[in-house]
């Protein structure tokens, strides 16, 4: 038997540190090569580490939510007598009892891998797999399911076993569709009555439950904490009229060329943003804090506020002002989607210029969002609704809907984001100057 040191790689792009999201494997189990390992988070992005060789797990370093530094030891095998001939090169193994040394090309030997384009291979038969290697152990492996963190932690919410899932991913995976078909076609459990439900009540009341920040959830909040902390944020919101634009949408969706799903407001939203832009520049504009400079973008990449089982995230929809509105329609439910089915890139979910967010059918009367630093403005979509109002001197049945901004008081004044705003709605209001350009 030999000992096989695996420090956490180099993950690109300056990392000097990554944190520990959720451990896929613990002492004592018997893991095969490429089998994921654990799952860590960059500021930029989530890697699942894959296993560079097959052994026995000794030990790991670190607890979910604590931070590990780049080259520091993550984790330490115990392989068969010679795993270390199909070691990648330049790993380095000892046989002695003594300290184990560091692994030369750990970076190497596990590359980093998104953790929505990685998937555990299926199990043999035996609870193994036929990969040549000596067996270290007789015992049986547990089945590894591959699909998301986000699933995983649904299903154990649930209580439901992902084995019993047939995944229609890659390889096998399971998806989020997969997961709600299975859900929504599971038969309710049957519930005992307490003998004296009154005190199972209080019971309930009194019972608590700590959860640990970390991940996705850390990040938003660190960065929700930031935004809120160093930006003066100025607020504004104003009602329009969208009963035309509701009836052009409308019109537009009868159109038997049209792509499904049909058009909904954010297209129309966007395009309207990017003519509006044009006479507003401090608006679609980044503030360098380091250099203490604004940055303002010709070009319009539009970040798209989208709720996913892992928390908030911004896909961005790079250079709207050169997309049609059937293109716009397009390129937003494909960066969401991607979001939220974890298989949007780095670059997918980086570089807006200016967001716009929306709760859909929850979206309330008003609200006030958080900017999207270093962003220095965001445009958020209230609810339409239909109810009287007087037009043209007589009270009628009109659409309405909200719009609730926030701007960085420090660089927009605050009569500059409410003309933007007004010029916004002029559009909005006449959808056929959505298309006009001056």
């Amino acid at each position: 038997m030999s000992r096989y040191v695996f420090k956490l790689p180099d993950l690109g792009e300056g990392t000097v540190e990554a944190e520990i999201v959720g451990w896929h494997v613990k002492p004592g189990d018997q893991v095969s090569e490429d089998d994921v390992m654990v799952e860590v988070m960059t500021e930029k992005a989530a890697v699942e580490l894959p296993a560079p060789i097959s052994g026995r797990v000794i030990s790991t370093t670190g607890a979910p939510g604590d931070r590990v530094p780049v080259g520091s030891e993550l984790i330490v095998f115990e392989t068969a007598s010679g795993v270390q001939d199909e070691a990648p090169s330049g790993a380095t193994t000892d046989r002695s009892s003594g300290d184990t040394p560091a692994v030369a090309a750990a970076a190497a030997a596990a590359p980093a891998a998104p953790r929505e384009s990685r998937s555990a291979s299926p199990p043999s038969a035996g609870g193994g797999r036929s990969n040549g290697h000596a067996a270290v152990s007789t015992e049986e492996r547990p089945i590894r399911v591959a699909t998301s963190p986000a699933i995983r932690r649904k299903a154990r919410e649930a209580g439901v076993d992902l084995t019993r899932l047939s995944g229609s991913g890659p390889h096998g995976r399971i998806l989020r569709q997969d997961f709600e078909a299975f859900m929504s076609g599971r038969s309710a459990p049957t519930v005992l009555r307490p003998v004296n439900p009154a005190k199972e009540r209080h019971q309930d009341r009194a019972a608590t439950e700590e959860i640990k920040v970390i991940g996705v959830r850390r990040l938003i909040a660190q960065r929700m904490s930031e935004s809120k902390r160093t930006i003066p944020h100025f607020a504004y919101v104003e009602e329009l009229d969208v009963t035309e634009l509701e009836s052009l949408r409308r019109h537009l969706n009868t159109k038997p060329a049209l792509r499904a799903p049909g058009l909904t407001y954010l297209p129309f939203i966007v395009s309207a943003l990017v003519r509006v832009l044009r006479d507003f520049p401090q608006c679609n504009a980044l503030y360098d804090t380091e250099r203490g400079v604004i940055v303002r973008h010709h070009a319009v990449h539009v970040g798209i506020a989208t709720q996913t089982g892992d928390g908030l995230k911004v896909p961005v929809v790079r250079d709207a002002q050169r997309l049609s509105l059937w293109e716009l329609a397009e390129q937003m439910r494909r960066v969401t989607e991607a979001a939220r089915t974890n298989k949007a890139t780095r670059e997918e979910l980086t570089g807006s210029t200016i967001t716009v967010t929306s709760l859909g059918k929850l979206g309330g009367i008003a609200s006030t969002p958080i900017i999207n630093a270093p962003e220095v403005a965001i445009i958020g979509v209230n609810r339409a609704i239909e109810r009287p109002v007087v037009h043209g001197g007589a009270i009628a049945i009109r659409r309405m809907m909200n719009l609730s901004s926030s701007f960085d008081h420090r660089f927009v004044d605050g009569f500059d984001a409410a003309a933007m705003i007004q010029a916004l709605k002029e559009r909005l209001e006449h959808p056929a100057t959505i298309f006009i350009d001056p």
